[in-house]
C-alpha cells in the first residue's frame, strides 16, 4: 500500500513538472504515433514519464562521467589533450592551453549527460513508433482471417455489434481483435457504433488496410445486409491475394537469408584457419594480451570473437525465421502441467513438460562428466545434448501426432458438412460421423465431442459452445483453434449451418494445404543448415589432419629462413585443434538452431543442434583430434 501511494505521488509530481511538454510542436509526430501505439496511459502522462526518466538519466550519467573523468590517470588525460591539440586545425598553431582538470571533468559530465537526456527523449518517441509498427504488422497479418470470419457471421447476423464482438473474442486474430474491442468500447461510451468505427479508423496504425476497411464496413452496413455480405466477400478475396503476395515476399527474403547464413557461418571457420596459419609468419598473433578475465593471446581472442559472432548469427537467423513464418502457420505452444505429477505424466507427449524433466538430468550429466577429466566446454556440450535430444524427440513425436490430427480434422469437417447439408442438426451430424467414420488419431476427441453435444437441451447454445471449446482444447493444434472457433461464433449468432460448414470446408482446406506447402518449402532450409554444418566439420577436420602438422614442423625451424622470422611456438597442434573444435561446435549450434526453427520451431531447434553437436564430437574424438 505504501509503495502504491509513493508511486502515485511520483506520478502526480512528474505530471505537474513535465506534462506541459506534451503540447510542444516537437511532439506532434509522437502524438500521432501514440494513437496507433495504444500504450495505455494518456499522452501527457507518457511524455511526463519520459521526461522524468530523461532527467534521472542526465543526473546519473553526468555524475558518473564526471567521476570517471576525475579518476582517469593524469598521463592518459595529457596524452588525449596533446592528441586533440595536434589534430584540430587552428588550435594546433598555438600553444597547448593548460586547462584545470576539475572544471573540464564537470563540463564533460554535463555534455554527456545532456546528450543522454536528449537520447532518452528521442527514444521515447521511437518506442511509440516501434509499438505502432508492430501493431500495424500484426493487423496486416490477422485481418484477412478476421474478414473471412465476418463474412461467415454476416450470413445469419444482422447485429453488427455482435459480429464485432465475436471477432473480438477470437485471440487468434491478435491486434485485429483488439481493434474490434476498441470499436465496441468507444461505441459503448458514445452510444454509436458509427462513432466507434470512425474513431478507431482514425487512430489505428494500419492506415492503408484496417482504416479503410472499418470505414467501408460502416458504409456498407448502412446500405443493408446484402451489401455488407457482398463487400465482405470481395474484401476477403482481395486480402487473401494480398496475404499471398506478402508470403511470397517473405519466401524470397528467406532464400536470401539462407544464402547469407551460409556465408556468415563458413567465414569464421576460415578466419580461424587463416589466423592459425598466419601466426607462423606473424608472431604478433601469438603475443600475450591482458584482459579482465586473465592473460591470453590475440589468436585466442579472434577465436572467442568468432564463436560469439557465430552464435549471434545463429540466434538472429532463427529469430528471423520465426518472425517470417505466417502467424496462422506458427508452431503450437505447449503449457506445462501445474503439478509435479502432471509434469512427469506429460513428459512423453508435451515438450514443455519434457524440458522441465530433462533440465536436472542435463545438469547431472555435466556434473558427472567433469570428474572424468572432460574439458568444461565438452562437459557443457554433453549437458546440452542430454537436454536437447530428448526434448526435441518429444517435440517431434507430438508434432507428428498433431499433423495426423490436422489431416483428420479436414476429413471430419467434410463429413460433418455432408450431414448438415442434408438437414441434420449439428449434434446428430457429429454423432453419425463419430460412429461411421474412422478418424484415426482424432477419433477419441470426436467421440468426446459427440458425447458432450448429446448433453444439449433445448437450443443448447452454451453447451454447444463449451463442447466445441473443449474439443479444440483436447485436439490442441492451431488448425483446430482457427477453424472450429469459426463454427462456435457463427452458429451462436444464428448463421445458416450449411453456409457455415461450406465456408469452414474452404477455410480448413486452405489452411491445411498452406501448412503442407510451408512445411515442404522449409525442408530446403533444414537441408541448408545440415549441409553448412557438415561442410564446416569437413573443412576443420581436413585442416587439423593435413595442415596443422605441416605448419607445426615449419614453425619449429629456428632462426631465419629466406629473411622471414618464424615463431617456433606459433602452432601448437593440440591447442589449435581444440580452438578449431570450439569454433566448429559453435557452428553446429547455430546451424541446428537455423534448421530446427525452419522445421517446426524452438523445440526441434534443440533436437537439430544437439544432434549436430554430438556428430561433431564423435568425428573429432574418433579422429583423435581431442
Amino acid at each position: 500500500m505504501a509503495t502504491r501511494r509513493a508511486a502515485g505521488a511520483l506520478e502526480r509530481g512528474l505530471h505537474a513538472l513535465f506534462s506541459r511538454h506534451a503540447d510542444r510542436r516537437r511532439h506532434e509526430r509522437d502524438r500521432r504515433r501514440y494513437r496507433g501505439a495504444a500504450v495505455g496511459a494518456s499522452f501527457d502522462r507518457y511524455i511526463a514519464r519520459v521526461y522524468g526518466l530523461s532527467w534521472a538519466a542526465f543526473a546519473l550519467v553526468a555524475a558518473g562521467t564526471t567521476a570517471l573523468a576525475l579518476a582517469v590517470p593524469p598521463g592518459v588525460v595529457d596524452g588525449l589533450s596533446a592528441f586533440l591539440h595536434a589534430g584540430l586545425p587552428i588550435l594546433n598553431r598555438g600553444d597547448a592551453p593548460d586547462l584545470p582538470r576539475g572544471p573540464v571533468a564537470v563540463a564533460a559530465g554535463l555534455a554527456v549527460g545532456l546528450l543522454c537526456k536528449r537520447t532518452v527523449v528521442w527514444g521515447g518517441g521511437q518506442y511509440l513508433r516501434w509499438v505502432a509498427s508492430a501493431r500495424r504488422a500484426n493487423i496486416e497479418r490477422t485481418l484477412p482471417g478476421a474478414v473471412r470470419y465476418l463474412r461467415t457471421l454476416a450470413v445469419g447476423a444482422d447485429d453488427h455489434r455482435t459480429m464485432l464482438r465475436k471477432v473480438a473474442e477470437q485471440e487468434a486474430y491478435g491486434e485485429t481483435a483488439a481493434s474490434a474491442r476498441a470499436v465496441l468500447n468507444r461505441a459503448a461510451l458514445t452510444g454509436s457504433l458509427d462513432a466507434g468505427l470512425r474513431m478507431v479508423a482514425r487512430d489505428t496504425p494500419s492506415r492503408d488496410l484496417l482504416s479503410p476497411f472499418l470505414l467501408k464496413f460502416r458504409e456498407h452496413a448502412a446500405q443493408g445486409e446484402d451489401a455488407l455480405a457482398g463487400y465482405l466477400r470481395l474484401e476477403s478475396r482481395m486480402l487473401s491475394h494480398r496475404q499471398a503476395r506478402s508470403r511470397q515476399q517473405a519466401t524470397d527474403f528467406l532464400e536470401l537469408l539462407a544464402e547469407l547464413f551460409i556465408v556468415l557461418l563458413v567465414l569464421p571457420a576460415l578466419l580461424v584457419i587463416i589466423v592459425t596459419v598466419m601466426a607462423v609468419l606473424a608472431p604478433g598473433l601469438s603475443a600475450s594480451v591482458a584482459t579482465p578475465l586473465g592473460t591470453t593471446t590475440v589468436k585466442t581472442l579472434v577465436v572467442a570473437g568468432s564463436v560469439a559472432f557465430v552464435l549471434a548469427v545463429g540466434a538472429a537467423t532463427a529469430w528471423l525465421i520465426a518472425a517470417l513464418r505466417p502467424p496462422d502457420q506458427a508452431p503450437p505452444t505447449y503449457a506445462s502441467a501445474p503439478t509435479l505429477r502432471g509434469v512427469l505424466a506429460g513428459a512423453r507427449g508435451n515438450p514443455s513438460d519434457a524440458a522441465l524433466v530433462c533440465a536436472p538430468l542435463a545438469l547431472a550429466a555435466v556434473a558427472y562428466c567433469l570428474p572424468l577429466g572432460y574439458h568444461p566446454v565438452n562437459a557443457g556440450l554433453f549437458g546440452y545434448v542430454a537436454f536437447g535430444l530428448p526434448v526435441g524427440a518429444v517435440a517431434v513425436r507430438r508434432a507428428r501426432l498433431d499433423d495426423a490430427k490436422d489431416r483428420e480434422i479436414k476429413d471430419f469437417v467434410h463429413a460433418v458438412a455432408g450431414h448438415v447439408s442434408l438437414g441434420r442438426p449439428f449434434g446428430e451430424a457429429v454423432a453419425r460421423v463419430a460412429r461411421d467414420v474412422d478418424l484415426g488419431a482424432l477419433q477419441s476427441d470426436v467421440d468426446a465431442l459427440a458425447f458432450n453435444l448429446s448433453l444439449m437441451t433445448g437450443t443448447g447454445d452454451d453447451v454447444r459452445a463449451a463442447a466445441l471449446d473443449r474439443f479444440v482444447e483436447r485436439v490442441g493444434t492451431p488448425l483446430a483453434a482457427q477453424t472450429i472457433g469459426l463454427v462456435t461464433g457463427a452458429l451462436d449468432v444464428g448463421s445458416d449451418a450449411e453456409e457455415v460448414f461450406e465456408t469452414l470446408q474452404t477455410e480448413v482446406g486452405r489452411l491445411y494445404h498452406e501448412r503442407k506447402a510451408l512445411r515442404s518449402s522449409m525442408l530446403v532450409y533444414v537441408a541448408v543448415g545440415w549441409t553448412t554444418a557438415l561442410l564446416v566439420v569437413g573443412i576443420t577436420v581436413a585442416v587439423n589432419g593435413y595442415v596443422l602438422d605441416g605448419f607445426a614442423q615449419l614453425s619449429s625451424v629456428s632462426g631465419t629462413t629466406a629473411g622471414v622470422a618464424l615463431d617456433p611456438d606459433a602452432v601448437d597442434p593440440e591447442r589449435d585443434r581444440f580452438l578449431f573444435y570450439v569454433v566448429t561446435q559453435a557452428t553446429m549450434l547455430a546451424c541446428g538452431w537455423f534448421a530446427g526453427m525452419a522445421s517446426r520451431g524452438r523445440y526441434e531447434a534443440l533436437l537439430h543442434s544437439g544432434a549436430l553437436v554430438a556428430v561433431a564430437y564423435v568425428v573429432f574424438a574418433g579422429a583423435g583430434m581431442l
